[in-house]
């Protein structure tokens, strides 16, 4: 009823009040971050594949890896207008379909480049994933559980590589490369299949002046006895303001006042990738081969690899709203930075390798335990967070194409790295950069955990939002 508090079917009860159809949404948007992690991280075991096939020197090897980065790139810029226009949940169904698409058509390519290109338009489904779905989740949970709503994508992106890190170091014999990148398909159909339950987004109904619409939405996903009229009126407060703004949109992230928000929430972004996760997903058999480990080894240390990404984004979930995001990256970074200088050394005075391994491996383990449960957890939770509505849209698209341009810089420049500085610089060198993340964490980042978009949005109006 207009103006009243919705009548909506009394939604079942969940652990720790969530609602099922909350859990179900977050389950959803789950499957976008496997795909995410699978579709990036399959490369990593396929390379060897491919290289061998197509003879790739390693300029081509760094092409075939990143060319996903480039289609990421894109799909983030064009995520946010999407999501504006069409809404969040069309936006996810859309995303869901080139994700088909894409792996349908990568695991086809009968040569090298027409792979990168397939692997491009595959990009552009990981890259409006991650600008959209953190954003829809956020937009969607409680203040109090936002944290552990939106860590669950960056969970389910460890899931997802630990599985392509399983496909391809146990079925490398039964599977070829292109079964390995096509069974990104399954999930892919069943994404397709569940958007078609998804609500839509409350903010995104009350921005198109459907409050009716918003309240039912909302209810939905909220349990038996919430305050439903208090929290649309929290954000229709919000709208109203917004819309009164001089600015929206992407000319609106050059306001003085969210500078805070848009120099914490990119830093973030940026860090997350040049600190040397993704030269751990995309090359570690490459590596590790490189320091003369025997290829089933270095595959089988991959899945390791992958194993500690997913078990500490799942420990980044259950503390991130307890510990907080700012606290969280402070007490993990130092140890990701130590992992690497020891590691760098080990490699630069060829003290392990070869039959020497479990030196080089534990080093890899310790960075993946310090780093996946550290600045990996909080990196698109950040970006989802601090922009304020009018501007949410143009500020998620601006932390996605940060995080892939800065991921493509990665991926593009690790083996070129290797082969002018040597391996053991190389990890010194990342392991420097997660130095400058501390400071950078330590400098720029306040603490989000606990408050609503809402009061994130009024601190960053009164000038508050530091740390």
């Amino acid at each position: 009823m207009p103006g009243g508090r919705a009548r909506a079917r009394p939604p079942s009860r969940a652990a720790g009040g969530f609602t099922a159809y909350l859990v179900f949404v977050v389950g959803v948007g789950a499957i976008a971050g496997f795909l995410y992690g699978y579709d990036t991280g399959i490369i990593s075991g396929a390379l060897l594949s491919i290289r061998e096939e197509f003879g790739l020197d390693h300029r081509m090897q760094e092409m075939t890896a990143a060319s996903i980065l480039v289609g990421a790139i894109g799909g983030a810029l064009a995520g946010g207008w999407l999501t504006e226009r069409i809404g969040r949940r069309w936006t996810v169904t859309a995303l869901a379909v080139v994700y088909v698409l894409g792996a349908l058509a990568s695991s086809l390519a009968p040569n090298a480049w027409l792979l990168i290109g397939a692997r491009v338009i595959l990009g552009l489904a990981v890259g409006a994933s991650s600008q959209a779905v953190p954003v829809y989740v956020a937009e969607l949970a409680p203040a109090a559980h936002r944290g552990r709503c939106v860590t669950m994508f960056n969970v389910a992106i460890g899931l997802g590589i630990l599985s392509a890190n399983l496909i391809a170091s146990e079925f490398r014999d039964a599977w070829s490369w292109r079964w390995m990148i096509g069974a990104a398909i399954l999930p892919a159909t069943l994404l397709c299949a569940a958007t078609a339950f998804l609500p839509e987004s409350p903010r995104w109904l009350v921005g198109r002046d459907r409050t009716d619409a918003a309240r039912r939405q909302l209810a939905r996903v909220r349990p038996e006895g919430a305050d439903i009229d208090a929290e649309i009126g929290e954000i229709e407060r919000v709208v109203e303001a917004e819309r009164s703004a001089p600015v929206r949109g992407w000319r609106g992230l050059g306001q003085s006042w969210l500078h805070p928000a848009v120099v914490a929430a990119l830093g973030v972004a940026a860090f997350t990738q040049i600190t040397g996760i993704e030269m751990m997903v995309y090359y570690a058999p490459t590596l590790l081969t490189g320091v003369g480990i025997d290829h089933a080894t270095a595959l089988r240390s991959t899945l390791w690899l992958g194993l500690v990404y997913a078990v500490m984004t799942a420990v980044g979930l259950v503390v991130v709203d307890r510990v907080g995001r700012r606290s969280l990256s402070l007490w993990m970074l130092p140890g990701a930075a130590v992992s690497l200088f020891v590691l760098g050394g080990l490699l630069f005075f060829e003290l392990a390798g070869g039959e020497r391994a479990w030196p080089v491996l534990l080093c890899l383990l310790a960075y993946m335990f310090f780093n996946a449960g550290g600045i990996q957890v909080v990196g698109w939770l950040t970006g989802s967070e601090m922009y304020p509505l009018s501007v949410r849209a143009a500020g998620t698209s601006a932390q996605a194409t940060m995080v892939w341009g800065s991921n493509l810089v990665v991926t593009a420049s690790a083996l070129t790295l290797v082969h002018s500085l040597g391996t053991g610089a190389t990890m010194a060198l990342y392991g420097l950069m997660n130095v400058l993340a501390f400071l950078f964490v330590l400098r720029f980042v306040p603490e989000t955990a606990g408050r609503s978009l809402e009061q994130i949005e009024h601190s960053l109006r009164d000038g508050t939002f530091r740390p």
